[in-house]
């Protein structure tokens, strides 16, 4: 039986267990990222574990979330990032170089090599061949520290494409098309690989649009072959030493197949509030547009770029829409700046912004009160977008500034066809703005430098056998990290200030639940289906800590939340029976006895809910190291207790 792209990946990779579907197996990493809202408490971390040297094949610190500079909490942010990174080995990429993916994507990734990120968009690599996963940031530091990174053996769906696409139907359209075929849930506990002669059509970056966008469905990551494509981009990037095949055997077997025929698909539209409510343009053309923000790390590529170009070349932006473009990197910056596009965007009225995430995670360019915002990000969930009743609907980079011309939502296809683009033969290399590490010998010189805003992170007690505890907040299904720890310019800043942060934990939903959690001391919070679903951020387990949350019990989790609450030493539970949901109520007073017996043989908890004299069965997922995480209290006591 033949293996498929990411099974060989994975075997090159896995350093214990067997390649089995549901079993627990360790991956020995080769490459990290960071980026600043997740990066200081990764480093601060890994400081914690107290390794001289990162024992990665390459590890990078990107700055490209917290850009406003506002106050001095950013900037001394990005100061403590470039002083961790010059002392242990990392490389550093500055403000202004770009988004981490795009510029991983360009200068870094490889094909078969393994990655993981602090953010959940890191299988962005997947389009160049990399088996690349978000995780929290702890993770990260236990890989940077030479730790092999743990997950669970996925399912592998085949998603096999045909035909190609029509005029002005984008990379954008067929991720969009996959989510409303699978959902925000069809991914959990699988990989998603593409295949199929539909592959030739597809370059680089329009291949990295599509795995960007497998966190929104949930999959553990998502993954491309590296071919005949992957080397003529690594090869225009000088690269082309670092590529090698990768395609999957003829005869591998898949879990699930998927077809679909490019050929077929129409511009698609995310509506509000969730990324697989997923439409035709032209079931909802004619919407009156506000706002269109184009970038982020979905569609913010040299290709992108062009196609927005080339489109409002000669006219102009709509007197009654505000149009933003950030390129994704400064080597994409820099080539439309030399071509003439950029003065082409200039001359419709757009509005350039630096080359960071900006608007994509609430970064400013808030839309006016009940907007409605055309975005070509990843995400749109409620309040994302700093405005809490705008509208976001995620588009392609064509749908976009098609209809910033014409003031409405409306399908570039009336444009007749399209221009041909092609891939230039050469990017324009320049990585002055990337700071190499310092040498071994000379690190031990180096101080880092620690501002103020920078405080201590929490770290939780051992299980203890019994405990009593209120629920504070009970949620539905499909809570997202955003409604958790929201993002935006008031709260970024304070990334690394964990008492600070925990004024606005779940904010967008409760605003009181701050004070009753912390009044509470023990609190256990109940939710639904795919809690945590959406960022990596583990400041969503890390605040519930700090705030005296113990227990989290929810129908079932997104993959990476999850693990994220083990790290925190927050114990995740999930109801035997989901009726058990509503056998719960926010401010009852719950009693778990004999917990740590019972996570050690592995059986099911009895839940005694005090207030309405109710027992409930509850089980944990729970495993082999991850048990003894979360019975020594979290990852920083384990793993303090084996180095």
């Amino acid at each position: 039986m033949g293996l498929t792209i990411a099974e060989k990946i994975i075997k090159e990779h896995i350093v214990s267990s067997e390649m089995k579907r549901g079993e627990k197996i360790a991956l020995k990493i080769d490459q990290t990222l960071t980026q600043d809202a997740t990066g200081t408490m990764a480093y601060l971390q890994f400081e914690a574990l107290g390794v001289d040297r990162v024992r990665t094949e390459k590890s990078v610190a990107y700055i490209d979330h917290n850009t406003l500079q506002s106050g001095f909490m950013n900037a001394d942010d990005h100061k403590y990032i470039a002083s961790v990174a010059k002392k242990y080995g990392i490389y550093f990429s500055r403000p202004g170089n770009g988004i981490c993916h795009q510029v991983h994507l360009e200068r870094f990734g490889k094909p078969g090599k393994t990655l993981i990120g602090s953010d959940s968009h890191t299988p962005t690599a997947g389009g160049i061949g990399m088996l690349a996963f978000g995780a929290g940031g702890f993770d990260v530091a236990c890989a940077m520290a030479g730790k092999p990174y743990y997950i669970t053996m996925p399912e592998i769906v085949r998603v096999n494409l045909t035909g190609s696409l029509g005029s002005w139907v984008s990379a954008k359209d067929i991720i969009l098309k996959i989510l409303q075929i699978m959902t925000v849930k069809g991914g959990v506990g699988r990989i998603i690989e593409y295949g199929g002669e539909g592959l030739v059509s597809l370059s680089v970056p329009e291949r990295a649009t599509i795995t960007n966008m497998g966190a929104e469905l949930g999959a553990t990551t998502s993954i491309f072959p590296s071919d005949e494509i992957t080397y003529g981009f690594l090869k225009a990037q000088g690269r082309e030493r670092d590529w090698t095949s990768l395609l999957a055997d003829v005869d591998a077997v898949y879990d699930d197949v998927i077809n679909i025929d490019l050929s077929s698909l129409e511009p698609m539209v995310a509506c509000p509030h969730s990324p697989d409510n997923v439409k035709l343009v032209s079931e909802v053309s004619g919407l009156k547009v506000d706002q269109v923000c184009i970038g982020s790390c979905t569609n913010s590529s040299l290709t992108d770029m062009m196609k927005v170009a080339h489109i409002l070349k000669g006219k102009k932006v709509h007197p009654d829409v505000s149009l933003s473009i950030a390129p994704g990197s400064k080597q994409v910056l820099t080539m439309i700046a030399r071509n003439g596009m950029l003065a082409d965007m200039i001359d419709a009225g757009a509005r350039i912004l630096e080359s960071a995430c900006g608007p994509c995670i609430g970064m400013g360019q808030s839309p006016n009160s009940g907007g409605v915002s055309l975005r070509t990000f990843n995400r749109n969930f409620l309040g994302r977008s700093g405005t809490k009743d705008a509208k976001i609907y995620l588009v392609s980079p064509e749908v976009a500034v098609y209809s910033a011309i014409k003031g409405v939502l409306s399908s570039p296809v009336e444009l007749g066809d399209g221009p041909g683009f092609k891939m230039p033969e050469f990017f324009i290399i320049n990585d002055n703005m990337i700071e190499p590490p310092a040498k071994p010998e000379e690190s031990a010189k180096l101080e880092i430098f620690k501002g103020p805003n920078i405080k201590p992170f929490p770290v939780s007690d051992e299980l203890a056998d019994d405990l009593r505890a209120k629920v504070v907040l009970k949620v539905d299904d499909n809570i997202t990290t955003d409604h958790i720890m929201p993002a935006g310019s008031k709260i970024l800043p304070y990334r690394s200030n964990i008492p600070y942060l925990s004024q606005f934990c779940f904010e967008v939903l409760d605003p009181s639940f701050p004070e009753r959690a912390k009044k509470a001391g023990n609190g256990v919070i109940v939710g639904g289906v795919n809690y945590g679903q959406g960022s990596s951020r583990e400041h969503a387990a890390l605040v519930p800590l700090y705030l005296g949350i113990k227990v989290v019990i929810a129908k079932s989790f997104a993959r990476i939340h999850e693990a994220n609450l083990v790290n925190a030493g927050i114990l995740p539970l999930t109801f035997v029976d989901f009726d058990d949901y509503n056998s719960i109520n926010q401010g009852d007073e719950l009693e778990f006895l004999d917990l740590r017996s019972c996570i050690q043989s592995g059986v099911e908890i009895s839940l005694l809910n005090k207030t309405l004299g109710i027992k409930i069965k509850v089980r944990h997922n729970l495993c082999g190291r991850d048990r003894d995480i979360i019975l020594a209290g979290g990852s920083l006591n384990y793993l303090k207790s084996t180095l």
